[in-house]
């Protein structure tokens, strides 16, 4: 229910309350302040009691409606409520699986290119020594060759 109703309920459940009881007050003043004989006023209140509690009983009837009619959208609005929270959790589940499979594979992603990157430094170091050796023997061929020419 808004906001804006329960006000109106509340009016008008003091309404009816203060007309049953206004209605109840009134008659019993009104037979028991007029002048009639004893029979006539037991028959005039007991024709007040019915009618008071027929009152009560409409009352009882339109505050049963009315719980029921309320407990019946409370009902509806929890389980929409439910329904809700399971929708958000079913959603934030799958956001998590999607992150972490991401995640995971980010790391693959992450360890292939170490091993690529690895793999091609070592090639590159293995290139350089051989560059190295080689420039070594030329190095000596050419010191070889110097002493046997100043020989």
């Amino acid at each position: 229910m808004s906001e804006q109703n329960e006000p109106n309920n509340i009016n008008a459940k003091d309404f009816l309350i203060g007309s049953l009881l206004g209605g109840i007050l009134g008659a019993s003043t009104a037979l028991l302040l007029a002048p009639k004989s004893g029979r006539e006023l037991r028959e005039d209140l007991n024709e007040g009691a019915k009618m008071a509690k027929e009152k009560t009983t409409e009352f009882a009837s339109t505050a049963k409606e009315s719980t029921s009619n309320f407990a019946q959208s409370v009902s509806e609005q929890s389980n929409s409520l439910v329904d809700r929270v399971k929708e958000l959790s079913r959603s934030v589940r799958k956001d998590v699986e999607e992150l972490t499979d991401s995640a995971e594979s980010l790391t693959n992603d992450l360890e292939n290119a170490g091993e690529e990157i690895a793999a091609s430094v070592k090639k590159e170091v293995e290139e350089l020594q051989r560059s190295v050796e080689q420039l070594v023997k030329e190095v000596e061929e050419k010191e070889r060759e110097k002493r046997g020419d100043s020989e």
